[in-house]
């Protein structure tokens, strides 16, 4: 909740200030006469989606993903499981996650509003390929995920990413159509509004994706460095990165759903939630070599 509240603070800070240079740059003008209205329109826009994303998080991934949340350990195996996630909440100092698995490739995700009442699932794919030193590494990413509140500020960055990229756009959307609108009529926007604002959207829509996805990879490195200090050294963390790369090179497809949150790595460069595999591992192998 703390951590909500400091981020919606800053992004009103960030605003007020954007908001107060747009005045004093005489673009006042250009939002329809008010400025305020227009910064309140955004931060709603810019916050109801990604606040009601996070607040359905484990419910929608429950539903998507089919987890079966353990209740009651049916086998050796699931009694393992909720054991070695409840030794790494008690050591990361969070409640006790809800833990689930789920039939599909090797992939894990960590998810939920709140750090004590997180959901962690793991794959029926990656239960039954690593071992389970290797399992307890990937455990250890996603309660560091969970402890260090990656999924709250994920969805809050996305937020404020937003609001900016509904603020400018109409900003930009208005003075376009100004220059367009030669005549000097001001009777509400006009088609050049409505066509640049779309277009800028779009654009603006994929710079911010870039900064959300920087912000991504660089808590995948502490998820890791987390994972690693759970378990006291870095090398189980390495192999389970290392099998994954393997199962990838043998064909095995790695899933996409949930990405966000778990430990598979991502295609792109700019837009990548997760760094390259190796990338990854040698930042582990550096850190075990201080």
């Amino acid at each position: 909740m703390q951590r909500i509240l400091l981020y919606v603070l800053t992004n009103l800070a960030v605003m007020t200030v954007v908001g107060i240079v747009t005045s004093l740059l005489g673009l006042g003008h250009y939002t329809g006469g008010s400025t305020a209205q227009l910064m309140v329109f955004a931060l709603v826009v810019g916050f109801a989606g990604s606040i009601i994303s996070l607040l359905m998080s484990k419910f929608s991934a429950k539903m998507s993903m089919g987890v079966q949340i353990i209740t009651q350990p049916r086998n050796a195996d699931e009694a393992w499981l909720v054991e070695t996630v409840r030794k790494f909440a008690q050591q990361a100092g969070i409640g006790m996650p809800e833990v689930g698995v789920y039939q599909g490739e090797p992939n894990a995700f960590a998810t939920g509003a709140f750090r004590n009442s997180a959901l962690v699932a793991v794959s029926t794919g990656l239960l039954e390929g690593m071992t389970r030193e290797e399992v307890e590494a990937v455990l250890g990413h996603e309660i560091t995920h969970v402890a260090n509140g990656d999924m709250v500020t994920l969805a809050l960055i996305q937020g404020i990413m937003n609001t900016f990229v509904v603020f400018l756009s109409r900003i930009a959307g208005s003075l376009i159509d100004g220059y367009l609108r030669r005549d000097g009529e001001s009777r509400g926007p006009g088609i050049g509004y409505y066509l640049a604002t779309t277009v800028l959207q779009v654009v603006f829509g994929f710079l911010a994706a870039i900064v959300v996805a920087w912000f991504s990879r660089q808590r995948e490195f502490r998820a890791d460095h987390g994972s690693a200090q759970l378990m006291g050294s870095p090398r189980a963390m390495i192999a389970a990165l290392s099998r994954l790369g393997n199962l990838h090179a043998e064909g095995q497809e790695m899933p996409k759903n949930l990405a966000a949150m778990g430990i598979t790595g991502g295609i792109g460069q700019l837009f990548a939630s997760h760094p390259p595999l190796e990338v990854r591992i040698a930042a582990l192998q550096a850190m075990q070599s201080r």
